[in-house]
């Protein structure tokens, strides 16, 4: 008996839900088996694979990096034996079951109230979860399946994954109507030495994304507060006497444009998913109801 006779959709399910529940009650809870037949099953994918695909652990399992290899296959597999039970014409209308969106502060406040709007207009049976952007464990909640799309900037997302570009994004400098710099033509050095609060939602530090431009004039930031997310620093410049750098349609209306010689470079607002979804019906719908300019 080849290998391949020996290999059944089951078993490929078994092994994406050790994938990515990492936990064999887990996963047997998931499909709705007893943990013996997932050990059973796992024992014969073993045998055809000829990997130990997944270690135990005190928690759990950790897969191999064969298994690893292995799982983006097996999605594609799985999502292809899936699309031949789909209607052939995809009917957003239909759509039940949920999707999930991991978008930074700023693309929840920019690009996310137009899709959220336009989704739930055409295709009211889905549900939507907004989590906030964790950018040390994105790769792993999108490897196991519990991401389905992430809104973000360029640098933010693993190079293998497929992405769009939404569009361009530029910082302005800003600061409060009533701040001592409002209204004044400063230099960049002066700039660079006025406190300055950065919003820093990736990781908690004093380092922003444009310290690198100001470092081509050999100039350092005076940072004073650093916030976790960019909806919260027009508060603090209202309260403070301090400028930011914020990008452009983030700006509210009551802060005041600082106008410099010199602006950073541009930098793309982009949206990325894991290639197992390259050929779901669902995510190209939802990615085409992105705005790209």
């Amino acid at each position: 008996m080849s290998k391949l006779d020996r290999l059944d959709i089951k078993q490929l399910r078994i092994f994406q839900a050790l994938i990515r529940e990492k936990n064999a009650s887990k996963a047997a809870s998931k499909l709705g088996l007893t943990q013996q037949a997932v050990s059973e099953q796992l024992k014969k994918l073993r045998d055809v694979f000829n990997d130990q695909l997944f270690l135990r652990k005190t928690t759990g399992f950790v897969p191999t990096p064969y298994a690893e290899e292995l799982s983006v296959d097996i999605d594609k597999l799985l999502n292809d034996f899936q699309a031949l039970l789909a209607p052939k014409i995809f009917d957003p209308k239909t759509v039940d079951g949920a999707f999930v969106i991991a978008a930074t502060d700023y693309a929840q406040q920019v690009v996310l109230p137009a899709l959220v709007k336009e989704l739930r207009e055409q295709a009211p049976n889905l549900k939507l979860i907004i989590r906030d952007f964790k950018l040390d464990s994105l790769h792993d909640l999108m490897e196991n399946g519990k991401v389905d799309l992430a809104i973000a900037f360029p640098d933010y997302i693993p190079s293998t994954y497929p992405i769009i570009k939404l569009f361009e994004e530029q910082h302005i400098c800003v600061t409060s109507a009533n701040s001592s710099i409002a209204g004044t033509k400063p230099t960049l050095a002066q700039i660079a030495s006025y406190p300055s609060i950065i919003a820093s939602p990736s990781r908690p530090n004093f380092k922003g994304s444009i310290d690198d431009w100001f470092k081509s004039f050999d100039l350092t930031r005076n940072v004073v507060v650093s916030a976790p997310c960019f909806s919260i620093v027009p508060m603090y410049l209202e309260t403070t006497d301090s400028i930011a750098f914020l990008p452009s349609r983030a700006i509210s209306s009551e802060l005041v444009k600082i106008e410099l010689q010199q602006l950073p470079a541009p930098f793309d607002v982009i949206a990325a998913w894991h290639p197992r979804y390259n050929k779901n019906p669902l995510h190209k719908w939802v990615v085409s109801k992105l705005v790209v300019e």
